[in-house]
């Protein structure tokens, strides 16, 4: 079963029929898609270390701007035990420099969230909650997180975790996917936020 709509259940029929084909992701049905980032955002000036810091992890990063090309790609692979992976890849075109956000996603259907290893190598880890919203729209929270050390996970203290918000949606009239993404820390505010518009490709 696709892992989205085996931790939705029979909620992944709310969603925007769009975005049902969106998450129906299988080896053989990956996701292609292409846009414009609106807006691209980032924190405070002394966060920018940080960020550059990140980039050799394939993470965050310390560009803004707006009106950024910006291509998505989610595949999918599947271990000897049966357990689904989707490999997300978020590539954001700035004019000089092309900066990518990539995860690994895997489920815990026991505790029913979906697990999120950030960045490549993995850096981080993060428990993810998925909920479908009134009008369709698909809602992530972030939960628990942990950075990744070798074969060891530490907890990392909730003030000093980067709280995720996703909200995706469709927009029916322009026939394009709508992403917001704010990821905050509870004393630092902003770490990152990106809000644009991409369509699927045709393959």
């Amino acid at each position: 079963m696709m892992i989205y709509k085996e931790i939705l259940g029979d909620d992944f029929n709310k969603l925007h029929p769009k975005l049902q084909e969106r998450y129906s992701i299988t080896m053989d049905r990956p996701f292609h898609g292409n846009g414009i980032m609106l807006h691209i955002s980032n924190g405070k000036r002394w966060l920018k270390p940080f960020l550059k810091l990140a980039v050799r992890w394939k993470f965050l990063f310390p560009e803004e701007g707006s009106n950024i090309p910006f291509t998505i790609r989610n595949t999918s692979k599947q271990f000897a035990n049966g357990d689904q992976e989707i490999y997300w890849e978020r590539s954001f075109h700035f004019q000089h420099v092309t900066r990518h956000f990539n995860a690994f996603m895997t489920i815990d259907s026991e505790r029913r969230i979906v697990k999120d290893y950030l960045g490549e190598p993995n850096l981080f880890y993060s428990d993810l909650t998925f909920l479908v919203a009134s009008n369709g729209e698909l809602h992530i929270q972030s939960g628990a997180q942990r950075i990744l050390l070798g074969k060891w996970e530490v907890p990392i203290p909730r003030l000093l975790e980067g709280k995720v918000m996703v909200k995706e949606g469709y927009d029916d009239v322009n026939g394009l996917y709508t992403i917001h993404v704010d990821i905050r820390n509870p004393m630092l505010g902003r770490l990152m936020a990106y809000d644009g518009r991409f369509k699927q490709e045709d393959r």
